[in-house]
Formats: structure tokens, C-alpha cells, sequence
């Protein structure tokens, strides 16, 4: 072994052990116990209990991506490296939070229904009383579990507990504990309240909350006086209603009526008026944005039409391609040999909005925790418009008339071909539709 490589492993292990010292402070030092169930509270706070079982909240050790990802991928590779121990355990402190204060480590798996399924429950959020450090990220919070619960609202009163207004509640902070990650590397994998910090959102004084948990009139309890409401609807990557729309598309023709034979450019505009943080974001490693464009002629044939090279560094990661990548992924499942899966699974050609994450090997990832560099951000923040150009020489037998061009912005939560690969259900690999524009042009002879 040479000098060189010999170095790198220690450093490479060093980053581990750092991380994994940081981060194991809570574990096993809070039972079980301590906390109440959140059926408990849904004896009171009957609609915001039912909100939250129907939110990523409720399912964030048990949805079915999650734990594959976690038991097939992160634990089998932390069994063949032993110093990923550490950090796969600390995606419980986020995924899992009771049992990972509990020592709970690794959890059972959801089929065993242990208290490791209440994945973010009321009472964890509720008892925390503020953030270790500056800036969160990697389950930073201070819990204090106990009678007394605290939130965003003075002068509350309840028969259960004591109440106490405490400000992180009002904070993006809080939200930056889970939705900003460090990985063993150093790198952050989740920046999501990072990227709202450095955001017009964060200047303009609007946190998460008050898109992801907007405010209702109602009451928070069934004793409490009608007023505003937070609601805990935590509506995000996996709420179609949340993604349709989330970027504005519109598109124009440079000429509008040309010539049988002539070059064609469309001009395609993207616009992020929607959401205080880039788009895609969170689990950026996972999920894949991109632009399809099409072109129907007089006599119906329809054509796909690649997007123009802005030729930037990176930028063969942002457009369609057959390419292998996720080879890391052979490790965990025991594949020597294996060569990894397709990059995109998107029509080649398409413009992809991303950040390519890539492993030590310098090779793409979805294994956050393998993550060693990242890529291009070629993603749309925050008020931000993209343009994307499209140039078409018109086919030798394209019908005279008019040409019709639609522009489909699709996002998946999953890399189709990782997830197939994984075999996990169809629903987290489903192209989910963000926005369409269509334009025109007139063929003459």
C-alpha cells in the first residue's frame, strides 16, 4: 500500500471517529419512558394528532423507503466497515429520535412495532428546550423531557401539563436541528435551513414554519378558545399539492413564423416563487427535477428536442444520460462486482436540476454517508429563474403548419432505476408533475 493511500484511509477514518464522538452525547441517556406517547395527546389535541399521522413526521423510521434505505444500505455497510458505526447510528437521532436517546440502537424494524415507530413524536418536539452551537444540524436539540411541554404561544393553560411559550419555536433553527446534516466527510448532505438562511425568505423574516405548518383558525385543543392555529401538516417533497406549481414555466419561440428548412430556438423560463430553499433539496442524493420538451407537428408527429450545452464545469451531470453510477451501493449488498445502476432513468437529452453527490471514488451516490464531494448545484433557489435554451433544426419532412412545443417539468422522490434496484414501491419512484408551458410556431413552405 502506498504512502499516499495509507494516509488517506487514516484521514478518511479519522473524519468517522470525529463524527461519531460528536454525535453519540445523547445517546442512551433519555428511556423510553420519559416520553409520552403520542396517543396520549390526541386525546386533546385531536386535530393536530391526526394531522401529524398523516405527515412525514409520523412516518420518518417507518415509510418504506426509509427503512430500506437505513437496514439494506447504511447498517449492512456499517457492518462491513465498522467505523460507520456511528454515523448510521445518528440517523436514528433525527429518523428515530426516542430510540436512539433510549439507546435503541439499531432499532427493530418497523414490523416490530416497537416505540422506535414513533419516529418525530409530539413529545420529543415539545420538550425541547433549545439547540447545542451555533449553527443546527445533526440532532442538535436539548431536550428536557417532563411535564412541563413548550411551544410558539404565551399564557397557554392544560389540565395534562404545564405549558411555556420558549422563542426557538417561532425559529427556523429548529427546524435546521433535522433538515441540516454534516456527514462523516464533513459535508453537508441536508442544508435545507441553510439554504432559506442565505435566502431573500430569511431576510424577509419568513421561516419554515409558516409555509410548512401555515396558520388556520381553530382550536389547538379541545378545552382551548378559537384562534389561530398552526397546523402541523409538515407538507413537503411528498405532498403532490405542495410540489404542483412550485416552479413557475413558461417558454416563447426566438421566431414565431420560419421557413420548412430552417433552425428553431425555444427559450424556456423557470422560476422558484414558491419555496424559501433551493429546489430539489433535503435528500437532494435522492431526488431528481428535469425538463422535457417536445415538439408536434401539423400531422400530430411528435418530436423530443434535447436542451442546449451551457457548458459549465459539471454540466454532464444536469443533462440525460445512460451513464452508470450508485456502484457504492454493491458494497452494503454484498456485490463485489457490481457496476452500479443508470444515472437518471430520464430521457436522454432532458435538462436535470441537481447536485450530484459522489462517493470517495469519485462516483455518484445516494449513500449521504458515503459522500466524500459534491457536485454542480444546478438546482433553482429561492426567486431565482433559470433559462434554458432549446435548439431545433427542423426535420426534412416536418408537415407545413403550425408546431406546437410543451415543456413538462417532472419530479421523482427516488432515481427510478436505484429504487428498482432496491426494490422499493413504485410510489416513491413516480414522476410527479411540477408545471407544463406550451408556445408555437408557424412552418411555411
Amino acid at each position: 500500500m502506498s504512502r499516499f493511500k495509507l494516509l488517506f484511509i487514516l484521514l478518511a477514518l479519522t473524519a468517522v471517529f470525529l463524527y461519531a464522538a460528536d454525535d453519540e452525547d445523547k445517546k442512551g441517556t433519555i428511556p423510553y419512558s420519559q416520553f409520552e406517547k403520542p396517543e396520549t395527546c390526541a386525546s386533546c389535541h385531536v386535530d393536530i394528532y391526526q394531522q401529524w399521522t398523516q405527515a412525514m413526521m409520523s412516518q420518518a423510521y417507518t415509510h418504506h423507503w426509509d427503512e430500506i434505505e437505513y437496514f439494506d444500505l447504511a447498517v449492512a455497510h456499517a457492518e462491513k466497515v465498522p467505523e460507520l458505526k456511528g454515523p448510521v447510528d445518528g440517523c436514528n437521532g433525527c429518523h428515530s429520535p426516542l430510540a436512539y436517546l433510549a439507546g435503541d440502537v439499531t432499532p427493530p424494524r418497523p414490523s416490530e412495532n416497537s416505540r422506535a415507530n414513533e419516529s418525530v413524536s409530539c413529545d420529543l418536539c415539545h420538550t425541547i428546550t433549545g439547540i447545542h452551537g451555533d449553527v443546527p444540524f445533526n440532532f442538535s436539540y436539548i431536550v428536557n423531557p417532563g411535564r412541563k411541554k413548550y411551544g410558539a404561544k404565551e399564557g397557554l393553560v392544560s389540565p395534562h401539563h404545564d405549558t411555556e411559550f420558549n422563542k426557538i419555536f417561532t425559529q427556523a433553527e429548529f427546524c435546521g436541528n433535522c433538515h441540516n446534516e454534516k456527514n462523516p466527510y464533513g459535508i453537508w448532505v441536508k442544508s435545507t435551513q441553510l439554504e432559506w438562511k442565505e435566502g431573500p425568505y430569511s431576510e424577509d423574516g419568513v421561516p419554515c414554519h409558516q409555509c410548512h405548518m401555515p396558520k388556520a383558525l381553530g382550536r389547538n385543543a379541545k378545552m382551548a378558545k378559537e384562534d389561530m392555529v398552526a397546523q402541523h401538516l409538515f407538507n413537503g417533497a411528498h405532498d403532490p399539492g405542495k410540489l404542483a406549481g412550485a416552479i413557475e414555466l413558461r417558454m416563447h419561440p426566438v421566431e414565431r413564423e420560419v421557413e420548412y428548412d430552417a433552425v428553431v430556438e425555444i427559450k424556456v423560463q423557470l422560476f422558484n416563487g414558491k419555496a424559501g430553499h433551493k429546489i430539489p433539496t433535503g435528500s437532494v442524493e435522492d431526488r431528481i427535477m428535469w425538463l422535457h420538451v417536445t415538439a408536434t407537428d401539423a400531422d400530430g408527429k411528435k418530436y423530443h428536442i434535447p436542451v442546449d450545452k451551457k457548458g459549465f464545469e459539471g454540466e454532464e451531470y444536469t443533462i440525460g444520460s445512460t451513464e452508470l453510477a450508485y456502484k457504492d451501493m454493491g458494497v452494503p449488498k454484498g456485490l463485489p462486482d457490481f457496476k452500479g445502476v443508470e444515472r437518471d432513468g430520464v430521457p436522454v437529452g432532458d435538462r436535470i436540476f441537481r447536485m450530484p453527490y459522489f462517493d470517495p471514488e469519485g462516483v455518484m451516490t445516494i449513500m449521504q454517508w458515503n459522500t466524500k464531494t459534491l457536485g454542480v448545484d444546478y438546482r433553482i433557489g429561492p426567486r431565482e429563474t433559470k433559462i434554458e435554451t432549446f435548439t431545433w433544426q427542423l426535420p426534412e419532412n416536418i408537415a407545413i403548419g403550425k408546431v406546437t412545443f410543451t415543456a413538462q417539468l417532472n419530479y421523482q422522490k427516488l432515481v427510478k432505476p436505484v429504487a428498482d434496484f432496491l426494490g422499493v414501491p413504485e410510489e416513491e419512484s413516480e414522476i410527479l408533475p411540477i408545471n407544463s408551458a406550451t408556445t408555437w410556431i408557424e412552418v411555411y413552405d
